[in-house]
Formats: C-alpha cells, structure tokens, sequence
C-alpha cells in the first residue's frame, strides 16, 4: 500500500515506521529484556516521585528565604532614609546651636565678671603615658624640680 502526502509542493511517500529487521531471529531473552526496559517498576517511581518531592520542598525554601531577604532589604532600606533624616536634623540643630553661642560674650564674662585669667607655661605639665591610649589620674602627678 502506497501513501503519499502532500508537503508545500511536493508529494512525498509516506515512511513506514522503523521496524526491526528479522524481528522472528530474536531470542526470548533479548524479547524479555526489551518488554522489562519499556516498562517502569515500583522502585524507579518511588525514586522519581521522592526527587520531585524533594525538589518542590527545594524551591518553596528557596521563595521563602528570597522573600525574607527582600523584606530585609526594604527594611534596611527604610532604616538608612530614617538615619539619614534624624542626622540631617542633628547637623541642622547643631549648626543652629553653634551659630547662637557668641563665643566673644563668653570670654568676656569669664574674663571680666568671673576673674577667670589666661594660663601662663610654667603651669602646664607634660606626661607621657604609659602602654595605655588613655590616662587614669588617682593621684597628684608629682612635680619636677
């Protein structure tokens, strides 16, 4: 039986599925072999089915740390704006501050009104610390003569 088919314009013949050639000379082993290879047994399901199991647990873990890193990151985000806001106040109350205080009138009053005088060097004692970056005064610092 000849089939033919039309494809744009040409008509082609129609290819008989691949068949085996000298089907009849297999052995019943090989038959066996061939029927038990096309079919899926109990076990490769099981495997399969605990993979896709498995997998899908995969990506909702995934999803759920991806959506608490976003989370995160807006928050962090609304963070660092509510930072930089309260330290733009800050400078802006700092320079307003330090704009207000006249530094001269204080001079004057300590000066004039307080008695307060200007330090002379033989008043000034120089100490070198030891291992530490910071000095812990318990007593007087004894002075050189």
């Amino acid at each position: 039986m000849n089939r033919y088919y039309v494809d744009g314009n040409t008509v082609r013949r129609e290819e008989e599925p691949h068949q085996y050639k000298n089907n009849h000379k297999l052995s019943a082993a090989a038959k066996k072999n061939r029927n038990r290879n096309l079919k899926m047994n109990r076990g490769y399901i099981i495997f399969l089915a605990v993979i896709c199991v498995m997998a899908t647990f995969a990506c909702v873990h995934y999803l759920r740390l991806k959506s608490e890193l976003t989370s995160q990151k807006s928050q962090l985000t609304a963070k660092e704006l509510e930072y930089s806001k309260l330290k733009a106040d800050n400078d802006a109350y700092y320079n307003e501050t330090v704009a207000s205080v006249d530094l001269e009138a204080i001079r004057q009053k300590a000066l004039n009104e307080l008695g307060m005088k200007y330090i002379n060097q033989d008043q000034i004692k120089y100490y070198t610390p030891g291992g530490a970056g910071y000095v812990r005064q318990y007593q007087e610092v004894p002075t050189e003569e």
